[in-house]
């Protein structure tokens, strides 16, 4: 590239609280280091106390909260950015004003204008992945499928608001997505093979420099995140009295993270003898030692995840992960190589029962897994994502 860039990140939130502002935290320095000018225009602003995504950085940033649409704007304007890259608002009037204004790119890193709740997933009768296209079909399984809520005006409302993203989506030059079911998601909604391009996404950390050396079997299976009724935490504590009859030994569940259903997990592992462990949130470097302790990571994620970075920082330590077989995990759980699958339509207890069983069953497969799952890791690093961010940003137009 000729010259650096001055380049508008657009997000929600200037705080960390989630996976997309973890992800711009990590990206914003590597641009910097690319010689380009990042810029941060976002909704929230962050509260006392909370890490930001600008941290250290000295760049602009400029809050709609503080400034109200039409003085971000303005403050935008006065900036003179070449380039926005917009990572998904609320507020589709201001995307739409930036999309007018200048050359943008999107970033999908969830399911923006594609289902009614975003989560694309069934709950009723059972949990299974939702295969639909968005159209007037949602509103008539949204309740009894148990979809999202439970009120039809808000189905409504927000059927119309995802209609709206959706028809902003197909107006960007390039969308890019991190996994390659979220691509042949577009692709179903309407968008062009040329528009959408798939930028795997990376890690939290650099792997270990040499690949993972054979270890005994600890016997912990961990599993890292907030506990909803989406990360299959129930159908984890399920499946592992059937690994255990399978295997014929006992193995004990690690869980860093807490949410709302702990207490079903715990009343889950009570009934069926379980040897459960909840740590609590921990910091980076605690759950990096929580990885190297454990034999596999579970990722037990019922609904399509988008990616799972998850599985990508555990490759890196030498951990391989068995999943269901949703969304964009087979991207980097490979059956056999980096880790094991079970279907995922739909997700079954007994089916993770049998990938943990094949993962643990024999010495040497888990030792070939624990080395793929370090050299899978090493594939999707920060470098390969902003080097095919870069040549995208180099496109003119929009």
């Amino acid at each position: 590239m000729s010259h650096g860039l001055r380049l508008l990140l657009v997000a929600r939130h200037r705080a960390v609280v989630g996976g997309v502002e973890s992800h711009l935290r990590t990206l914003l320095p590597l641009l910097q280091a690319r010689g380009h000018f990042p810029a941060l225009l976002v909704e929230h602003d962050a509260a006392p106390g909370q890490a930001r995504l600008d941290e250290g950085l000295g760049i602009p940033v400029w809050s709609t909260a503080a400034l109200g649409r039409q003085g971000a704007l303005e403050a935008v304007a006065a900036w003179r950015p070449e380039r926005v890259y917009q990572h998904g608002v609320q507020d589709l009037r201001l995307e739409e004003a930036l999309l007018e204004r200048y050359p943008a790119l999107l970033f999908l890193h969830a399911y923006y204008g594609t289902c009614i709740s975003g989560m694309k997933r069934h709950a009723f009768p059972r949990p299974v992945p939702c295969e639909r296209v968005l159209g007037p079909g949602c509103l008539v399984h949204y309740l009894p499928r148990r979809c999202g809520g439970r009120s039809p005006l808000t189905a409504l409302r927000e059927y119309r608001y995802q209609q709206r993203r959706l028809a902003l989506a197909r107006r960007y030059g390039t969308v890019l997505v991190g996994s390659r079911a979220m691509r042949e998601e577009y692709l179903r909604h309407g968008l062009s093979a040329s528009q959408v391009v798939c930028v795997p996404l990376f890690g939290d950390g650099a792997p270990d420099p040499e690949p993972p050396a054979p270890r005994p079997l600890s016997g912990q299976v961990l599993m890292v995140g907030r506990l909803t009724d989406l990360k299959g935490g129930v159908e984890l504590v399920r499946a592992l009295p059937g690994a255990r009859a399978a295997l014929g030994r006992e193995l004990e569940l690690v869980v860093a993270g807490d949410g709302p259903e702990r207490p079903r997990m715990e009343s889950e592992a009570a009934a069926r003898r379980v040897p459960v462990r909840f740590v609590g949130w921990v910091d980076r470097a605690e759950r990096e030692a929580l990885m190297r302790r454990a034999d596999l990571l579970a990722v037990p994620s019922v609904w399509p995840e988008p990616f799972g970075m998850v599985g990508v920082e555990a490759g890196g330590v030498g951990l391989p992960s068995v999943a269901f077989a949703v969304g964009g995990i087979p991207d980097w759980c490979e059956p056999g190589v980096s880790g094991e699958l079970a279907p995922g339509n739909p997700p079954t207890p007994e089916g993770l029962s049998g990938a943990i069983a094949r993962a643990l069953a024999d010495t040497g497969h888990h030792a070939r897994l624990c080395e793929g799952a370090w050299h899978m890791a090493r594939r999707f690093n920060a470098g390969s994502h902003v080097d095919a961010l870069c040549e995208r940003l180099k496109a003119p137009g929009r």
